[in-house]
């Protein structure tokens, strides 16, 4: 899968409301840093997580499910196996309102669910992270040393 550049911060740009399915409340799990990451960037979380919910992440109830989700979110972002992703990509397109995007994870794809969210003109990327797409797009990268490709006039 490759996506542009320019699409990628297009989806990072617009979106100002993430669930993040799959969220964990232990800081040292990639999906905690992430929404840490998002959450400190502006971005409003949504953390969902059958596991832990009624615990409060982010300033913001942990909701057990998708369908629990109230006012609109813009963007689900998927923690989970790759065999996951049909029932997530189900329930994010039957009750997130306003949904724009589906984001899976690294290591995370799904052909068919991909294909149906894009019939439903939900974008989709796949196998990418958001924290490090992010990083690499706005050129907080290059701090630890990655050339990012970007230029920028930002010391």
């Amino acid at each position: 899968m490759s996506y542009s550049d320019a699409f990628l911060k297009d989806i990072l740009t617009r979106t100002k409301r993430v669930a993040i399915v799959g969220v964990s409340d232990n800081p040292v799990r990639a999906s905690y840093f992430v929404a840490r990451y998002l959450s400190l960037k502006g971005y409003k979380i949504v953390p969902v997580n059958p596991m832990i919910a009624g615990k409060t992440l982010f300033g913001a109830p942990v909701l057990s499910s998708l369908a629990e989700i109230e006012g609109p979110v813009d963007m689900v972002d998927i923690f989970r196996r790759s065999d996951a992703v049909p029932e997530i990509v189900d329930e994010a397109l039957e009750h997130v309102e306003g949904l724009r995007t589906i984001w899976m994870q690294i290591g995370v794809e799904h052909a068919e669910a991909t294909a149906k969210a894009e019939a439903r003109g939900v974008d989709v990327i796949q196998n990418r992270c958001p924290k490090i797409e992010y990083q690499r797009l706005f050129g907080e990268l290059r701090m630890g040393g990655f050339a990012t490709g970007v230029i920028s006039s930002k010391l």
